[in-house]
């Protein structure tokens, strides 16, 4: 597996293995979510700045990871993982990634909001050296997105806010 940033190209094919991946969250009871994909479009801003990378597979896109800068933090906006190469550490090679791009721009920390009850959420996070952030620690921009995250009706579920230093 070779990590490289976005074409414009491919820009479908990573709206596609988020609306992939989603299945996952309507096998646990919350098919909503599995309904709110990216548009392409929406990747298109991400692309451009650098903030968008890809899992490539033999020149195959398997996952990729959005970034963008936030309150002084570099803030994963997404993560995802074609559901064929699921299980097979590309979601943490992805996160290292962006970590080690975090450090390369002089970012303190990597942040990120995720479902707190989800295994390949906040358990895994947690795993990959995140942390739960109490709600006094969460900075202007984490609780707007958070703030948007909750008008989207993603609140239905419990969410948290994660942090991971550098």
């Amino acid at each position: 597996m070779l990590i490289r940033l976005a074409l414009p190209g491919e820009l479908e094919t990573l709206s596609q293995i988020e609306m992939d991946a989603g299945v996952l969250f309507a096998e646990h009871g919350l098919g909503e979510v599995s309904r709110m994909g990216r548009s392409p479009e929406s990747l298109v801003p991400f692309q451009q700045a650098g903030d968008v990378w890809v899992a490539d597979v033999d020149g195959r896109a398997a996952g990729y990871i959005m970034v963008e800068p936030v309150d002084g933090c570099l803030h994963v906006e997404q993560v995802s993982v074609d559901p064929g190469y699921a299980r097979r550490g590309f979601g943490r090679a992805l996160l290292e990634h962006v970590a080690d791009e975090a450090r390369r721009r002089g970012y303190p920390a990597l942040t990120l909001t995720t479902f707190v009850e989800l295994p390949w959420n906040a358990p895994f996070y947690a795993k990959c050296g995140y942390r739960i952030l109490a709600r006094d620690e969460e900075t202007p921009g984490l609780r707007a997105i958070r703030a948007h995250e909750a008008a989207l009706g993603l609140d239905k579920w419990p969410r948290c806010c994660m942090r991971r230093d550098l």
